[in-house]
C-alpha cells in the first residue's frame, strides 16, 4: 500500500508565502510589505532587515545554510552564487548566523561573463541582483542541500536590464497602467491594477540516461544530430494520452511532489504524441511568478530524472520526424477586483468592454505580428515551427466560429444581433448524458488563439524562457490600449465612440483572424496575399527588435532602451552562431570517430563476406550489392562531412554577429543537413551491431 500523501500540507512547504509571512512578522511590518507588494514603492531599512531575519530563520528551520540571489540572465535559464548565513565567529569562538535586509535587497554577482551584447564590457565586472518582492522565496533542496533562494532582477551597474525578468516587470505595469484607464471609462473604480495572467504548459522527453551518455550529439546539442526514424513512430496515436509506464510514473510522481513543495500548481500530466514525450500544465498565477515557476519546472524536470535514470530531454526537435516539443502559453489579464477581461459571457455580441478588449489584441497582434515571432524564436524552433504539432511561423489569431461571425457581424454592419450557439451534442446512447456543446471548437495550427477566456500563445518552444513572450505580449497589447484610451477619454459620446472605435479596429485589423488548418501550403499562399510577415527561422526574426516600430513601442512605456534591444539583437545572433558551431563540431566529430570508421569496419566485413562466398563457387550478388551501397552512401557521407568541415571553418573565422549568424544559418545547417541524409541512410543499411550509437528505436521506445 502506497504511503499517504497529505498535498495539502505539502503545498508550498518550501516557500516563504504570505501566510509564513503574516505568522513571522510584526503586524505592521507584514502590512508594510503586503502594501509594497501589491502598490509597489520600497522596503524601509528597518523593516527590510526584520524580513530578512524572519526568511534566514524559517529557512535555516528548515535545514538552510546558504542563500542566493536567484536570477535569470540573458542565457535563457536561471543563476545562482551561494553565500553562508555564517558570519565571523563571536570572542568565544561561536559561529554566528545572520542574514540582514541590505543581503536580502541587494546582491552583487560578476556580471562580466552573462551577455550583455555590448551593454558592459569584459573588464566592467559590477552587477546588481535586486529582490522581486512579488515572487516569493523558497528553499531548493539539492545535493548542495537546502538553499534559500531569493528570485531577483538582475541589471548593470549603469541601470540596463541584464536580464529577463527586469523587462517582465515593467511590461507589467505598462500592462496595468494602460488597461486601468479602460475599465476606468466602463465604470470599473474598484480596481487598482490588472495583472497578466499566464500558465504555461511544458512538453518534454524522457529517454534512458545511460543511452544517452552514448550520444555526443544529445550531450553537447540537447538533440540528436543523427538518427534514421524507427520502424514505429507516432502514426498510430497509441501513445498520446495513452496509460503512463510504470518508470514514467514514478518519475511524474517525484516531480509533482517537488514542485508542489516549492508551491507549484502541477495539475495536469499526461503522454503527448511522440514516443517517449510528456507534459506537465499548472494553473494560472501573475506572469512573473508563472516565468519564476516554469524555470522551477525545467529545473525539477531535469534534476528529478536523473535521479530515476533518465535524461529529461527540453530541446524544441529532439528527434526528427516526429512531434517536436512547445510550451503552450495561456495569457488573460484580470482586475484585482475579479474580472476577467477577456471573459466574453453569455453574450460576446453584448459584451462592449470585451469586444473592445478583443480589437485592441487584434490590433496589437497584426500591428506587431513580427515581434510576437521573434519572442518564441531560438535556435531549436527552427527546427519545430510549422511541423507535426507545432503551429507555422506565420503569426495569426484562432476566434472560433462563433466569435469570427461576430467580428464580421460588427465589421460590416456595425453592430452584432445575432449570436451563434453552440447547440447540443446527442451521444446516441441512452445511458449517456446529452450536453450543450462549445460554440466554438479548437484550433491546434492555429499560434494564437482564443480558448475560452484567455488567448493560448502555442509558438514558444520548450526550452525557451517565457519571460520574453510574455514581455511582448503586455507590451504590444499595453499600446494598443493606450491609444484606444487616448481617444476614448477625449469623446464627447462615449458609447457611440466606443463602438465606432471596435468596428474600425476590427475592420482594419481582420486580416489577422484564421480559422483554418494552419499547416495548410494554402494558408502561405493565403498570408501572402493577406500582407502578414512570414519569418521562416530566428537569425531572419532578429531585427524585428530594431525597427523604428519596435524601438517606439518599448521605450515608449519604459520597457526597453534601444540600447537593450540592440544589445539583445546582438546577443541572440552570437547565440544562434554559438548554438549551431557547436551542433557542427558535435556532427563533425561523430561522423569523423564513430559513424565512418564503424562502417568502414561494417564494409570490410562484407568484402570479406564476398571473396569468401566466391571462393565457395556460390553467387556473391546479394552481399556484393550490399558492399557497392554501403560504400557509395560512405562516400557520399565522407564528401558531405569534408563539405561541413569547409563551411564550419569559414563560419568560424568570421567576426560576431549578423552575418556570421545568417552564414551559419544558410551555409552550415545546410551542409549539416546534407551530411545527416547519407549517414541516416547508412544506419538503415548497417548491421546494428556495428552502428556505434543507440538509435531511434532505442531511445524512444525502451524506457
Amino acid at each position: 500500500m502506497s504511503e499517504f500523501l497529505d498535498v495539502e500540507d505539502l503545498f508550498a512547504s518550501k516557500v516563504f508565502t504570505l501566510g509564513k509571512m503574516k505568522e513571522r512578522l510584526p503586524k505592521g511590518t507584514y502590512k508594510e510589505v503586503k502594501k509594497v507588494m501589491e502598490e509597489g514603492g520600497e522596503l524601509t531599512p528597518a523593516t527590510a532587515d526584520v524580513v530578512a531575519r524572519a526568511m534566514k530563520d524559517w529557512a535555516v528551520e528548515n535545514g538552510a545554510t546558504h542563500y542566493t540571489h536567484w536570477f535569470q540572465p540573458l542565457t535563457g535559464i536561471t543563476a545562482e552564487k551561494h553565500d553562508a548565513f555564517v558570519t565571523n565567529p563571536d570572542e568565544e569562538g561561536r559561529m554566528i548566523m545572520e542574514f540582514s535586509g541590505k543581503e536580502l535587497i541587494k546582491g552583487e554577482p560578476d556580471a562580466s561573463s552573462f551577455p550583455s551584447g555590448g551593454l558592459r564590457a569584459t573588464f566592467e565586472a559590477r552587477g546588481y541582483t535586486t529582490w522581486d518582492i512579488t515572487s516569493p522565496a523558497f528553499i531548493k533542496e539539492t545535493a548542495t542541500g537546502p538553499t534559500l533562494c531569493i528570485p531577483t532582477a538582475f541589471c548593470s551597474y549603469t541601470g540596463e536590464a541584464l536580464d529577463k525578468k527586469t523587462p517582465l516587470l515593467r511590461s507589467m505595469e505598462a500592462l496595468s497602467r494602460q488597461a486601468i484607464r479602460l475599465v476606468r471609462l466602463f465604470g470599473n473604480t474598484e480596481a487598482k491594477k490588472v495583472t497578466p495572467s499566464v500558465g504555461a504548459e511544458q512538453e518534454y522527453f524522457l529517454i534512458d540516461a545511460k543511452k544517452a551518455l552514448q550520444r555526443e550529439d544529445i550531450l553537447f546539442a540537447g538533440r540528436t544530430l543523427f538518427g534514421a526514424p524507427a520502424p514505429k513512430g507516432q502514426e498510430m496515436d497509441d501513445h498520446y494520452f495513452g496509460v503512463i509506464r510504470e518508470r514514467v510514473g514514478a518519475f511524474m510522481h517525484d516531480v509533482n511532489i517537488e514542485l508542489w513543495k516549492l508551491g507549484v500548481t502541477s495539475k495536469t500530466q499526461h503522454n503527448e504524441a511522440a514516443p517517449a514525450q510528456h507534459e506537465v500544465a499548472p494553473i494560472y498565477e501573475s506572469a512573473n511568478v508563472a516565468v519564476d515557476h516554469n524555470q522551477l519546472v525545467m529545473e525539477t524536470l531535469k534534476r528529478v530524472a536523473g535521479k530515476h535514470g533518465l535524461r529529461c530531454m527540453l530541446h524544441e526537435k529532439p528527434f526528427a520526424g516526429v512531434n517536436g516539443s512547445g510550451k503552450h502559453n495561456n495569457w488573460s489579464i484580470t482586475t484585482d477586483n475579479g474580472i476577467n477581461l477577456l471573459e466574453p459571457g453569455q453574450t460576446p455580441n453584448e459584451n462592449i468592454q470585451f469586444l473592445l478588449v478583443l480589437a485592441c489584441i487584434m490590433k496589437a497582434v497584426d500591428t506587431h505580428a513580427d515581434l510576437l515571432r521573434q519572442s518564441a524564436s531560438n535556435v531549436g524552433n527552427d527546427q519545430r515551427l510549422g511541423g507535426y504539432e507545432a503551429p507555422p511561423a506565420i503569426i495569426s489569431i484562432f476566434l472560433g466560429e462563433q466569435l469570427e461571425d461576430v467580428v464580421s457581424q460588427l465589421v460590416v454592419t456595425g453592430k452584432a444581433d445575432s449570436l451563434k450557439e453552440g447547440g447540443v451534442l446527442h451521444t446516441g446512447v441512452s445511458t449517456l448524458p446529452d450536453f450543450v456543446k462549445d460554440a466554438t471548437d479548437r484550433n491546434r495550427t492555429s499560434p494564437f488563439a482564443f480558448t475560452g477566456n484567455k488567448f493560448e500563445f502555442r509558438s514558444v518552444g520548450s526550452s525557451d524562457s517565457i519571460g520574453s513572450p510574455n514581455t511582448t505580449l503586455n507590451a504590444i497589447v499595453a499600446e494598443a490600449f493606450c491609444e484606444a484610451a487616448d481617444r476614448l477619454e477625449q469623446a464627447e459620446d462615449f458609447e457611440m465612440a466606443v463602438h465606432d472605435l471596435i468596428k474600425e479596429y476590427m475592420t482594419e485589423h481582420q486580416r489577422i483572424i484564421f480559422n483554418g488548418n494552419g499547416y495548410a501550403k494554402e494558408w502561405v499562399e493565403e498570408a501572402a496575399r493577406r500582407g502578414l510577415p512570414n519569418i521562416p527561422s530566428m537569425v531572419e526574426s532578429v531585427e524585428t527588435l530594431t525597427t523604428p516600430k519596435a524601438i517606439r513601442l518599448f521605450e515608449k512605456f519604459g520597457i526597453f532602451t534601444e540600447a537593450e534591444l540592440r544589445s539583445r539583437a546582438e546577443i541572440l545572433y552570437e547565440t544562434y552562431a554559438k548554438s549551431v558551431n557547436i551542433e557542427a563540431l558535435t556532427m563533425i566529430d561523430m561522423a569523423n570517430k564513430q559513424i565512418i570508421p564503424a562502417v568502414m569496419r561494417y564494409a570490410n566485413v562484407l568484402a570479406e563476406t564476398v571473396i569468401k562466398v566466391k571462393e565457395a563457387g556460390a553467387n556473391a550478388a546479394v552481399p556484393a550489392k550490399l558492399l557497392d551501397t554501403v560504400t557509395a552512401k560512405l562516400a557520399e557521407t565522407k564528401d558531405a562531412l569534408e563539405a561541413l568541415e569547409n563551411a564550419e571553418s569559414v563560419a568560424s573565422s568570421m567576426k560576431q554577429g549578423k552575418e556570421q549568424a545568417f552564414f551559419y544559418h544558410d551555409k552550415v545547417v545546410t551542409a549539416m543537413n546534407a551530411l545527416r541524409k547519407p549517414a541516416d541512410e547508412l544506419e538503415k543499411l548497417v548491421d546494428k551491431n556495428y552502428w556505434p550509437f543507440p538509435t531511434y528505436a532505442d531511445l524512444m521506445f525502451e524506457v
